[in-house]
């Protein structure tokens, strides 16, 4: 290969994506076991190569020289063979953290630092905050003296937190590393982590309102930094921000809430295929878990029941990428289910007139008033968890490019 990306486990990396997006040469995802890596590297046969976990340490033994940056941190991310063959090992890891930061507008200069984790991110992080004039940077471990314990008992009057664990990130959505309401002098949070888009960590930062940034830009900053070094060409700085709203429009679900009888799953069946985009069904996938309709459940097991399934249903669903997403019309009645549409996805409400709304199969649609009862108990919640708004009160069609066009301004031009 020529260029490309060399690690352990790469079967969910958006870095083809991105290099695509940022010069014109062929960028390939080269899984590595460990007992392969020492005749990778004495080989080759690549012009430049990303490195990540777990060989950022073990590649820097190859390398005949090392810049700076990869010196100080002592791991590499970026080779690039020079002409005489040698091999030149720089990290560009420092670099995207600190555009990271400063494209989210967090300051760190004078402020109190706090990092979770030890590992090699941390690092990365402990530098680039030192080199913004952090006051103080503090490293939380789960063991020694500054352990979590630790950090609410000596270090609540943290002002900045980073995570550099993987606590949160995919398949373990919806797990946080820390509870930040007990840090009562936050301004501001950063997460390393870009899937999900938005942890938890980062979820119940912008609750508390504080300032937040995932590591998406930090990824597309960082290989804008690579992609120089490959091509020996300057790359604008804006291309960080007009990548990352690409790759958030490739990634992120389209999710569907709104009324009993709305018309989700139309519209959802005809955005996945205008979009050309996998649809899951919620509804389908609980008849699915509980082996009968919707209507029977509600007879024979009661709502309760079925709102543990909706939740199981919708965990599952949303953990994905790059999906339409329905979901039923109560979706929205529990706070952890509305967590879960947005931490990797942007909310649609279909709106439509009520008495236009379907009713046949919908258990909590019959009898006197109820539409309007219903409407008035969860217009609030839908509110509360639509990032925008559209109308169905005209075509399929003309609904369907609506929630196609606020999707994409929702998810960054």
């Amino acid at each position: 290969m020529e260029y490309g990306l060399i690690g352990e486990k790469l079967v969910h990396s958006y870095s083809p994506q991105i290099h695509a997006l940022l010069a014109d040469y062929d960028y390939v995802l080269c899984p590595l076991p460990k007992e392969q890596l020492h005749a990778f590297m004495t080989n080759a046969s690549f012009k430049g190569i990303n490195v990540t976990i777990p060989y950022k340490k073990d590649v820097v033994p190859y390398c005949s020289a090392l810049s700076e940056d990869a010196k100080e941190i002592g791991s590499v991310n970026t080779i690039i063979k020079r002409p005489d063959g040698t091999l030149f090992g720089h990290n560009t890891d420092i670099a995207g953290f600190i555009n990271m930061l400063q494209h989210a507008g967090i300051k760190a200069a004078g402020k109190k630092a706090v990092i979770l984790g030890s590992g090699g991110t941390s690092l990365t992080a402990s530098i680039a905050l030192k080199r913004l004039k952090a006051k103080e940077v503090v490293v939380i471990s789960r063991s020694g003296e500054n352990n979590y314990a630790a950090l609410y008992e000596k270090h609540r009057d943290a002002q900045l937190l980073v995570n550099t664990t993987p606590v949160g990130m995919y398949p373990g959505n919806g797990q946080s590393p820390a509870d930040l309401s007990r840090l009562p002098h936050l301004e501001s949070v950063a997460d390393v982590i870009y899937n999900p888009e938005k942890t938890a960590l980062i979820l119940q930062a912008e609750m508390l309102g504080l300032k937040t940034v995932s590591g998406l830009y930090m990824l597309v900053s960082q290989a804008r930094k690579a992609a120089e070094m490959f091509t020996g060409q300057s790359i604008p700085e804006e291309k960080d921000a007009a990548i990352t709203a690409v790759i958030k429009r490739q990634t992120l679900n389209l999710v569907l809430i709104g009324m009993p009888g709305c018309g989700k799953t139309t519209i959802g069946q005809a955005l996945a295929e205008k979009m050309n985009r996998p649809l899951v069904d919620t509804d389908k996938l609980i008849e699915e878990k509980a082996g009968k309709t919707i209507p029977q459940i509600f007879a024979q097991d009661g709502e309760d029941y079925f709102r543990s399934l909706e939740t199981q249903a919708l965990r599952e669903a949303c953990a994905m990428q790059g999906c339409v997403i329905t979901t039923g019309g109560g979706a929205v009645l529990k706070e952890e289910n509305r967590l879960a549409m947005c931490q990797n996805g942007r909310v649609c409400l279909v709106q439509r007139p009520l008495e236009l709304l379907a009713r046949d199969g919908r258990p909590l649609s019959q009898g006197d008033h109820a539409i309007e009862n219903l409407w008035n108990q969860r217009k609030a919640l839908y509110e509360l968890a639509a990032d925008y708004v559209i109308e169905n009160n005209d075509t399929v069609a003309a609904a369907t490019n609506a929630a196609m066009e606020g999707f994409y301004e929702a998810a960054g031009h």
